[in-house]
């Protein structure tokens, strides 16, 4: 059965946004270490390799085929551990090219939620841009799919249980209408 969409459709700086929200039963600490250590990252989305104080790295996804070529990732800004803003240029469609790549960025932002309370809960606020509405039907599903498993691994749970196929195509027309151009 297919997890309930939540995404949520922002504007800044005249530009679209897909904002996911998750919280997380565990630390911003373990979270953080979920996000940004290469080692734990391979188990939600993909390593990386480089030297982050370089201000880039080199970003392989690990879950999207054998073909997933390497992307240089900026690191626009990070304040550690509740940051991480970062841009990728690389080509999303036939139209794009190596010299009109579509540019995005990704930011996570953590907050601390445990209220006092037995339990350490981390709220986890992700968010992209999306170029092109039409690609949100695409977007949307995938970024829900990898939230979920970046939950998951944080909390030492299976990541690898969660499946690409009850996300897409059952959640693409939410994100259809959510970026409908007439919204």
């Amino acid at each position: 059965m297919a997890p309930t969409p939540t995404g949520t459709r922002e504007q800044r700086s005249g530009e679209d946004i897909l904002v996911l929200t998750r919280r997380i039963r565990a630390s911003v600490a373990e979270v953080w270490a979920t996000i940004t250590e290469s080692d734990r990252s391979a188990l939600w989305i993909g390593t990386w390799t480089g030297e982050p104080a370089s201000g880039t790295v080199q970003f392989t996804m690990g879950f999207e085929g054998d073909a997933a070529e390497p992307e240089v990732f900026t690191i626009d800004s990070c304040r550690t551990p509740v940051h991480l803003a970062v841009t990728s240029a690389m080509p999303y469609d036939a139209e794009a090219d190596e010299e009109n790549p579509t540019v995005w960025h990704v930011a996570f932002d953590l907050s601390d939620a445990t209220d006092g309370g037995d339990v350490d809960e981390t709220i986890m606020r992700f968010s992209q841009t999306v170029p092109d509405p039409s690609w949100a039907e695409n977007i949307g599903p995938g970024w829900e799919y990898y939230m979920d498993r970046l939950a998951a691994a944080a909390v030492g749970a299976d990541a690898l249980a969660i499946d690409f196929d009850d996300y897409y195509p059952a959640q693409s027309v939410f994100y259809q209408e959510l970026f409908a151009a007439d919204r």
